[in-house]
């Protein structure tokens, strides 16, 4: 099985390049940006040792579809995709917070609530919640962006408007952004047999625009659960069947791992890559309702410097 795990392009006009836990990110000319998706996963903010073959593809197209779908709610950032695991936009300055929205109680804010906590992020969360259950209206629950090897950090809306993160006026532009890219989200998950349960998304500012940026409703930034059977399982109380990364977080938990000093990540056998890549596929292909057609996966690195290279002229 052949995973695209890293990265060295120099491609036309390169400035620098940004490795992050999955995407490399390549600087052209200060203008454009050229982001690989590549086969990486990591969880707990850790990146585990093997690639998931095809994961980089399934993720740059399912970003790539939303980001298609919900231009008449904000700008993006992208221009084109010329090769199956990358796409091409515009450079932007980044605001130094991701913009999380929840719609149900669950993963790590279930977490927090079971051990008593009833206020995340400055927002309130009502007594007597259950796992898994819809809030009702979804709340707003951003994080800091971490450096590499660090987490990421729960911020309140007052404290990034304290630390000067972002203005009042643009703060409350991001918020709206989020709700109405999350409730187009949930549209079409509905559409799907899906349930959006939570996501991620972040902006960025570019000739003094706010545009949305980076990957938006992939199953690493994203929670979906299977519409049928949810409020039976919600009722007897049993998990929820879900297409998401958190699949991956409870196969770590399970072997012992959560990111914390000490710990070892458990063996990653071909069978557990195996199984991580067809889970992929099956959300890919449920939530964008198309087969997922494999890109050749010979010398992948050739293959994206010649794709990328005739893009950019």
């Amino acid at each position: 099985m052949n995973a695209l795990t890293a990265t060295d392009f120099t491609f036309p006009g390169q400035k620098s390049v940004y490795h992050g836990k999955v995407r490399d990110v390549y600087n052209i000319g200060g203008e454009k940006l050229v982001m690989v998706a590549t086969d990486r996963i990591s969880a707990f903010d850790v990146i585990l040792p093997k690639g998931i073959p095809f994961k980089g593809q399934m993720l740059n197209q399912i970003a790539a579809k939303f980001l298609d779908a919900t231009t008449d709610i904000c700008p993006n950032w992208k221009l084109a995709t010329p090769d199956p695991m990358v796409t091409v936009g515009v450079m932007c300055e980044g605001f130094p917070v991701e913009m999380i929205v929840r719609g149900y109680l669950c993963g790590s804010a279930w977490r927090a609530y079971k051990s008593g906590v009833r206020e995340i992020c400055g927002v309130k969360l009502p007594e007597g919640m259950k796992e898994n259950e819809k809030f009702p209206t979804p709340i707003i629950t951003p994080t800091t962006k971490a450096e590499i090897g660090e987490h990421d950090a729960d911020i309140s809306k007052e404290e990034i408007l304290a630390r000067g993160l972002a203005t009042p006026e643009e703060y409350a532009l991001l918020e709206k952004y989020t709700l109405a890219l999350f409730q187009r989200g949930t549209e079409i998950a509905a559409q799907r047999g899906l349930i959006l349960v939570d996501t991620k998304y972040e902006f960025g500012k570019h000739n003094g625009q706010i545009y949305l940026m980076d990957e938006i409703h992939t199953p690493d930034s994203s929670r979906y659960f299977y519409s049928e059977g949810y409020e039976e399982r919600f009722a007897k109380g049993e998990p929820q069947k879900q297409l998401s990364k958190e699949f991956v977080r409870e196969w770590l938990m399970e072997n012992g791992f959560q990111g914390k000093e000490g710990q070892q990540v458990p063996e990653m056998t071909d069978e557990i890559v195996q199984s991580i890549s067809d889970r992929y596929i099956e959300l890919y292909e449920h939530i964008t309702g198309e087969t997922f057609v494999k890109e050749d996966a010979g010398d992948i690195a050739a293959r994206i410097e010649k794709n990328v290279t005739e893009y950019l002229g």
